[in-house]
């Protein structure tokens, strides 16, 4: 494309400015970038490579001219606008939960399934940040010897919670230290020091919603409504970084060493797994990094064909910014960058 306009809805959050870095840093070939926010924002200024740009406010007008917009400014905003966008022919790459179960939307892991995209309506899903690390690591064992269930637990850091989080972990440290009473208010326990076995809505089922997003988007992504799915999502005292321990049940024999040769060629994998050595995957290690991490690939002796595995990514960068950036260039890649229907979510 000879102008290709970006906008980035959310641009003054975390995940908007980790956005607007990871294109710059990618070199994203867009001839404009636009940031909006609300009318809170609107004037402040954002980074985007050497310049300083004005924050617009987000409007249901906003999206004239706009090619591609990524959303990360919660799932109020994204169901308000989103809408608007699309019927603009605007193509969305949204980061939020609103669209990511709707038929109408593809919900994309560029190194899972970027086959999906070609079914875009104008709204693309991005999945939840738990859900895309655990698959960019599952996705091949999945393709070559078959998973039939799937139990995993999750460390996840405060920054899931966005800013709010990972100033309230800072302020509770502090206060801690100082012996000053402890406040808390993102959570409904004090996080610095303790794990929370509670991340968004308990729901009938006593799942939590955190908990239920994994299962449901692992089938929409392996397009497999048979594979079984358990997840228990736990909020840790980490600030970057999500860590989760995943055991799986496959359809044929892999053995840990085939594992670690697989999904060292992978892409968006770096196998870290030298038990001897003290190498495995931590979150410390992830701040900042695109790769998906896995280690401590073994194989489970309680089961014919069971693996077990530890798995880390930065929930902000790949978890979030760079897999809608990775979306955006897949679009690019294809030219999808079109909108097929504008009135699908308008009707």
């Amino acid at each position: 494309m000879d102008k290709l306009t970006v906008a980035v809805c959310g641009a003054t959050g975390a995940v908007g400015r980790e956005m607007l870095e990871t294109l710059a840093q990618r070199d994203f070939p867009a001839t404009e970038v636009i940031p909006f926010a609300s009318a809170r924002s609107a004037g402040k200024t954002v980074k985007f490579k050497d310049q300083e740009l004005t924050v617009r406010e987000l409007k249901e007008d906003s999206f004239e001219g706009v090619d591609i917009a990524i959303f990360s400014a919660g799932g109020a905003t994204s169901t308000k606008f989103s809408p608007f966008a699309a019927h603009a022919g605007c193509v969305v790459v949204d980061n939020s939960a609103a669209w990511r179960m709707d038929d109408r939307c593809p919900l994309v892991v560029p190194e899972v399934n970027p086959e999906d995209l070609a079914w875009h309506n104008g709204i693309i899903a991005n999945p939840n940040c738990s859900t895309i690390q655990m698959l960019v690591a599952l996705k091949p064992i999945y393709d070559t010897v078959g998973i039939r269930r799937i139990v995993v637990s999750t460390y996840q850091a405060v920054s899931g919670t966005g800013q709010k989080g990972i100033n309230e972990l800072e302020k509770q440290v502090r206060d801690l230290f100082n012996q000053r009473d402890i406040e808390h208010k993102a959570y409904p326990y004090q996080i610095a020091f303790n794990c929370l076995p509670h991340i968004d809505i308990f729901l009938d089922n006593d799942y939590t919603k955190e908990e239920m997003k994994m299962v449901n988007e692992t089938r929409k992504m392996f397009h497999d409504d048979k594979i079984g799915v358990s997840a228990t999502c736990v909020r840790v005292p980490v600030f970057f970084g999500h860590g989760e321990s995943v055991n799986i049940e496959t359809e044929k024999k892999m053995t840990a060493k085939e594992c670690r040769v697989l999904l060292s060629q992978a892409p968006g994998v770096r196998v870290i797994d030298n038990p001897r050595e003290l190498l495995y995957p931590m979150p410390i290690m992830c701040a900042g990094q695109d790769d998906t991490m896995v280690g401590r690939i073994r194989e489970d002796e309680s089961i014919e064909n069971g693996l077990n595995m530890w798995i880390c990514a930065d929930n902000i960068r790949k978890g979030a910014a760079l897999n809608a950036v990775q979306i955006a260039e897949e679009l690019l890649r294809r030219d999808l960058v079109r909108v097929p229907d504008r009135n699908v979510f308008m009707k």
